[in-house]
């Protein structure tokens, strides 16, 4: 996932993420002294490490507050010199300029978003509270003003007479879109009331994260008796009891909740009763009527959104989100989520068959349940190819997965070496740094990885940058990769699924995108693409981790040293498809069920949340009794906190153009530095400076196809 947390969301989209270079240009703001009281505050000057990686051993969560205050009060001086510069509106004075407004700001907003996502504290979210409609309205008056949109939209329209590069012209176009969403031509009257709604929404986005922590957290499932644990490792029992120790319940065992509906260690727990009350820990989290009960938020939420979207002209809030996305419009992406769900379900209908089978050949005497269906499906899947998840996650040792996997598939496809630094201070002890460095030997990016859960880290995977890339600011990037794979007990090896293992190849898919950044202006640089596109690099990247010889190169247990049998790669290849009807309809539940959220078309549609959802998936056909959606309405934080919001269907429309583009890889030769550099040229270092879908057309010579989407998923 490409993180874009609910301050960062509205932060980042008034800020340029912009830095002088003054051996290139004079900025048109010249720089300011810095006031006695931030004077030690390391958020408001550049930070003196290689590409102005952040001084994690310096800043202090008393720093933000007033780096966010500075931050505000020096992009709006820039803003009023744009507006209040009598001479014409060109490019440089005027484009250029907003472009380049928000330096201070920036800073501070990438390194509080990700420390607030991966390591929270009380005051952490408490700012995040605060500062959320703060930046809200600070956004209004910059994309609500009518002066400044005017010089936008002059130099728009005659921006094909100022012989600009295409890059320049593109950056014209897309900050005349960004004030067109925004609302810039509205009446004063309708602003206003935009304003307000913007601010509320900013302010509920940032509760909502701050319940869904919280809910997951309390959510733990707390085990008494060792024996309700049958069927975990010792390592997983020995990791349960350390949690719980830490969580302040010494003697017995802490299950955290991952973020998705179904949790990891149901597919090893024997104990029936167990495997019940650790879903419906997972299914209720944030829906008990205490302080973390999310369902008031985000029905008030979307009630916000269609209001914003009808005061901007549009019927929906979809209709008005999609308006910048490769999709365009609602209608193409349930037509995509309709192929595809049909098929879905029809196969995890299938796929239920087997698993009942199987519970009634064992004279189990119950009908099959969603906290039944990874414990039985596993034994399936054993029976069927003779696979079981414990005889290969001896061979997925989580550093060996990454500097032998993931990092030897990027050197083989791209010349990328890789050096640990030790030296640099990261925000957390689990945290580790590496040096990029590219097929000519010169330096790249810096690389951060975070790969354990905590309990004050949110749950999922993603991708985030703390420096974008931009050649005119002369700024390289500065990523981070953050995981929530259980921490194993103090020495004991970092074992993980082979899905943990493909999580991690799917990330660095996000990093790469943002390394191979190749923009002028950072507003259209590496990662900062439509969310229909952001996830194609990270999927297709997925592919790398069953090649054969990248698997044989990584995949070596941890104790004997030897590479996994082929036997068992065999095994693994031949499994590939298994499950894919539940995967695919739990995936599409949720996709479907956002957009269900945000197509409503007038208030009185958005019922109680609960009755909503599921009035919602029995409509589209997606209510399936034994495959819940992969996230239930009141811990859904991909769209209610994440930047997802109406853009879920993402995953399927990427995952259509992943697998059409990984055809075209694989008929030229597959994992060839010539195919890595094609992909690199066409796809990863384009960012937003170009049309997407013609980017994604001179890649593969076509348009995009579903039948490599089915094909490959085992749906036809």
């Amino acid at each position: 996932m490409k993180k874009v947390t609910a301050i960062a969301l509205i932060a980042l989209g008034i800020i340029a993420y912009a830095q002088k270079n003054p051996k290139k240009m004079s900025t048109p703001h010249p720089t300011t002294k810095l006031p006695t009281t931030l004077a030690g505050n390391p958020l408001v000057v550049k930070s003196s490490l290689q590409y102005q990686a952040p001084q994690f051993d310096k800043i202090k969560d008393e720093h933000f507050k007033p780096a966010f205050e500075y931050g505000i009060q020096q992009q709006l001086k820039n803003i009023d010199k744009i507006i209040n510069n009598p001479e014409k509106p060109t490019f440089q004075n005027t484009i250029l300029a907003l472009e380049t407004s928000g330096e201070d700001l920036t800073r501070a907003v990438l390194i509080y978003s990700n420390l607030n996502s991966a390591n929270t504290n009380e005051y952490l979210q408490k700012l995040d509270q605060e500062y959320a409609p703060i930046f809200a309205a600070h956004s209004d008056k910059i994309y609500l003003n009518s002066q400044l949109y005017q010089k936008v939209k002059d130099i728009y329209e005659s921006r094909n007479q100022l012989n600009l590069d295409p890059e320049s012209i593109r950056l014209i176009e897309i900050y005349e879109q960004k004030f067109e969403m925004a609302g810039a031509n509205l009446s004063e009257a309708k602003k206003q009331e935009l304003k307000q709604v913007n601010e509320e929404l900013a302010t509920l986005s940032s509760v909502f994260s701050n319940k869904l922590l919280n809910a997951r957290k309390a959510g733990a499932l707390i085990i008494d008796n060792v024996q309700e644990l049958d069927g975990l490792s010792k390592d997983d029992i020995a990791a349960a009891a350390q949690d719980a120790k830490e969580a302040g319940h010494p003697g017995k065992y802490l299950i955290a909740l991952q973020n998705t509906t179904q949790q990891p260690l149901l597919q090893n727990l024997k104990n029936r009763n167990t495997r019940e009350k650790l879903f419906k820990a997972s299914w209720t989290r944030a829906e008990k009527g205490d302080e973390n009960d999310t369902r008031a938020t985000i029905e008030k939420m979307a009630t916000l959104r269609l209001k914003k979207a009808q005061l901007l002209g549009k019927k929906s809030y979809a209709e008005w989100s999609l308006q910048d996305q490769m999709a365009k419009t609602p209608e193409a992406a349930l037509n995509l989520l309709a192929s595809l769900s049909a098929p879905a379900v029809k196969k995890a209908k299938s796929e239920a068959s087997e698993i009942q089978a199987l519970i009634d050949k064992q004279k189990g005497g119950f009908t099959l349940e969603p906290w039944d269906w990874n414990f039985y499906a596993e034994q399936v899947r054993k029976e069927k190819y003779d696979l079981d998840e414990n005889q290969i996650k001896p061979y997925f040792e989580v550093k060996t997965v990454l500097e032998k996997g993931v990092f030897y598939a990027a050197e083989k496809l791209y010349g990328l070496t890789f050096k640990e630094r030790k030296d640099l201070p990261v925000y957390h002890p689990d945290v580790v740094a590496y040096e990029v460095f590219d097929k000519d030997g010169k330096s790249l990016a810096i690389y951060y990885l975070d790969f354990y859960t905590r309990n004050n880290k949110n749950g999922g995977a993603w991708m985030s940058n703390f420096v974008e890339q931009s050649h005119l600011l002369n700024q390289k990037p500065v990523i981070v990769n953050v995981f929530n794979y259980q921490k194993p007990a103090p020495g004991k090896a970092s074992l993980i699924s082979y899905d943990d293992v493909t999580t991690m190849f799917h990330e660095f898919g996000h990093s790469i995108h943002g390394m191979f950044a190749n923009q002028k202006y950072t507003t259209l640089s590496g990662t900062n693409v439509s969310r229909d596109f952001v996830e194609f690099p990270s999927q297709i990247n997925e592919h790398w981790a069953l090649e054969p010889s990248v698997l044989k190169n990584y995949a070596v247990h941890y104790q004997t040293k030897k590479v996994i049998p082929q036997e068992l790669v065999d095994k693994l290849k031949k499994s590939k498809t298994f499950n894919e009807g539940y995967a695919m309809t739990e995936l599409l539940a949720a996709a479907t069920l956002d957009m269900a959220w945000h197509t409503v078309t007038s208030a009185d549609q958005i019922k109680p949340a609960l009755d909503f959802e599921n009035n919602a998936l029995t409509q589209y056909g997606l209510l399936v009794k034994e495959v819940p959606t992969r996230y239930h309405s009141p811990y859904f934080a991909h769209i209610w906190g994440g930047g997802y919001s109406a853009g879920y269907y993402a995953y399927m429309w990427s995952e259509m153009l992943d697998y059409d583009a990984f055809n075209t890889i694989e008929e030229r030769g597959g994992l060839t530095r010539e195919n890595g550099d094609r992909f690199r040229k066409y796809i990863l270092s384009v960012g937003n400076s170009v049309d997407l879908n013609k980017a994604f057309e001179e890649f593969t010579g076509h348009k995009p196809s579903i039948q490599p989407l089915l094909k490959g998923r085992g749906l036809e």
